[in-house]
């Protein structure tokens, strides 16, 4: 999959029901898709996965990077943005008919792809974005507008007021292709969930860091020495950081640690740069994010680096 930089138009297969045929056109151009129902809410969990709301993994192992690592054995669309797939297989499967015949509409998960959803819900929200924040692809919703940028970060709701981020972690309503170009993802949009992570710790009692840098994000202009493409990276990014953040309660720093090492490993053969620096920045963010002191955070993951972040930022 490549990050789709456009959505090309839906040639509407006559012979799939409506919501299916769109999925699976949504899955041809590289956006993992899952089935919502008329609420704008994904499926509701299958017995065997439902466990996992109160009691931890449910018996069929969670979808990888939900809440607990590892492969889903349940063959249904559970666990909402972690089952979005962009497998013809899986989405025409008898195990996810039902959701189909049933749905009401089509989400998509934008970090899968590589994108970032500004989800405007108003129209003062839309005025502020067209002062604040770069032009891009826009798609008109009921209340708003969602603004769709290149590039994936970390998901975050109220950021501002009727202002959501919605990108890894995270899930889109389709609704349709929308107008004007894509563009990467400002600095800017980066600073609003750095604004709205202060703001949350403000409110906890806990120490404030108003001046917390906007990161950069990865692409191929910093890894113009790297042998894998853009997916490869951004899969493996995403799926350390999921698990990173799915470790609330303790052992976000080792994890962390140890999705350092994996993604070094990757790494070995590359002649470099490979923009490991960026990718760092991100794991290290991630640990912050479920109370990992930054410090413990950046040793941790600056010794699973090891020498290779220095050869190759």
């Amino acid at each position: 999959m490549t990050d789709p930089t456009d959505f090309p138009r839906d040639p509407r297969q006559p012979a799939l029901p409506t919501h299916l045929r769109t999925a699976l056109w949504l899955a041809g151009i590289g956006l993992p898709v899952l089935p919502l129902r008329a609420s704008k809410l994904p499926v509701g969990n299958c017995a065997a996965c439902t466990s996992s709301k109160t009691a931890g993994p449910c018996r069929c192992g969670d979808r990888p990077n939900m809440k607990a690592a590892g492969p889903c054995q349940c063959p249904a669309p559970c666990h909402a943005w972690a089952a979005a797939t962009t497998d013809p297989a899986v989405l025409t499967s008898p195990a996810w008919a039902r959701a189909w015949r049933q749905a009401g509409g089509v989400a998509y998960h934008p970090g899968g792809a590589g994108l970032t959803v500004v989800d405007l819900d108003n129209a003062e929200a839309v005025v502020w974005a067209r002062q604040a924040l770069p032009a891009t692809k826009t798609v008109p919703t009921t209340r708003g507008e969602h603004w769709i940028y290149r590039g994936a970060m970390q998901s975050a709701n109220g950021v501002r007021p009727s202002m959501d981020i919605k990108s890894l972690m995270s899930y889109a309503r389709w609704i349709n292709t929308g107008t004007g170009t894509m563009t990467a993802l400002p600095d800017a949009v980066h600073a609003l969930v750095s604004r709205e992570e202060s703001t949350s710790t403000r409110s906890r009692g806990g120490p404030v860091d108003s001046s917390s840098p906007a990161r950069a994000t990865w692409d191929r202009s910093v890894a113009t020495g790297c042998r894998h493409n853009d997916t490869f990276i951004r899969t493996g990014l995403e799926r350390g950081l999921a698990r990173i953040t799915a470790c609330r309660k303790e052992g976000a720093g080792s994890k962390a640690y140890g999705v350092a090492r994996f993604l070094a490993n990757q790494h070995t053969a590359c002649p470099g740069p490979c923009g490991l620096a960026i990718l760092a920045r991100h794991i290290i963010d991630a640990a912050v994010s479920v109370d990992v002191p930054e410090a413990y955070a950046e040793r941790a993951v600056t010794n699973g680096f090891g020498a290779l972040l220095v050869k190759t930022p």
